[in-house]
């Protein structure tokens, strides 16, 4: 059985390989991007097994699919959280949750052994519909986004619906939401954690300072620095700009 690692780390690629080999599985080669994978499949037998790792240093995995017609079997080692997991579960040989545990790893290489002789069809066959996947994951439809948040004013609790939110924004290593009524209040969450809590639909964050939703947008303005100024119902306390590596999924987000 030939056997072949595309891991983003090198250190992780090597780990991994310890442990299958320990397994009685020989790993003939590791690549480490999508632009090296690309041309390995170009100009080499393609192995019975790939441990697959989805987030590359230059890009999805998803890519090298795109650009190659692969016709191995697939285990994948990814770090994706346990809906887009359940998601693609019953599409591919298996998945490992990093970090990897050794007995989730005899697992899963036994269960790719077990397939062959019982299904008694080339390993190509055992190919995984790679565009599913994709969408699976770029869509993972279990989520759910945040719809209130209860924020603590004085002895009592008052609630907030994620349609009075006019924005979110960092001040003095605080977090606050603004209102539509024009109104701040303080909450114990992060702008990253919200980025994960709240539908990329909707809310963007346009700078280290800002999330704002896509229907408080009153105006856009051009900006120094090849920037862009969002001009907000309420909020004037200072001036709501997208950052320049910002600006591009900005302009995709709001069409």
């Amino acid at each position: 059985m030939t056997t072949l690692i595309i891991e983003d780390e090198k250190p992780a690629a090597r780990l991994l390989q310890r442990k299958v080999e320990k397994l009685g599985v020989q790993v003939q080669t590791m690549l480490h991007s999508v632009e090296e994978a690309v041309e390995w499949f170009s100009a080499n037998e393609h192995p019975d097994l790939i441990f697959l790792d989805i987030q590359l240093s230059d890009g999805l995995s998803f890519e090298i699919f795109e650009k190659v017609e692969i016709k191995s079997a697939v285990i994948f080692t990814t770090a994706y959280d346990e809906y887009a997991l359940r998601a693609f579960k019953l599409n591919s040989i298996d998945y490992l949750l990093k970090p990897i545990d050794e007995d989730d790893l005899e697992v899963a290489v036994a269960k790719f052994k077990s397939l062959l002789p019982k299904q008694e069809v080339p390993i190509q066959n055992l190919a995984i519909d790679f565009e599913q996947i994709k969408k699976m994951l770029s869509n993972p439809f279990e989520k759910n986004y945040k719809k209130r948040f209860t924020v603590k004013i004085g002895q009592h609790l008052k609630v907030i619906s994620i349609d009075e939110i006019e924005c979110f924004f960092s001040e003095n290593k605080g977090t606050y939401i603004h209102t539509y009524d024009n109104r701040n209040y303080l909450i114990d969450v992060t702008l990253e954690n919200l980025e994960q809590e709240l539908d990329p639909k909707d809310f963007f964050r346009i700078s280290r300072k800002f999330i704002i939703p896509m229907k408080a947008i009153k105006e856009i303005v051009l900006y120094s620095n090849s920037r862009l100024k969002v001009v907000l119902p309420t909020y004037k306390e200072d001036e709501v700009v997208v950052s320049r590596e910002k600006v591009t999924d900005f302009k995709t987000w709001i069409g």
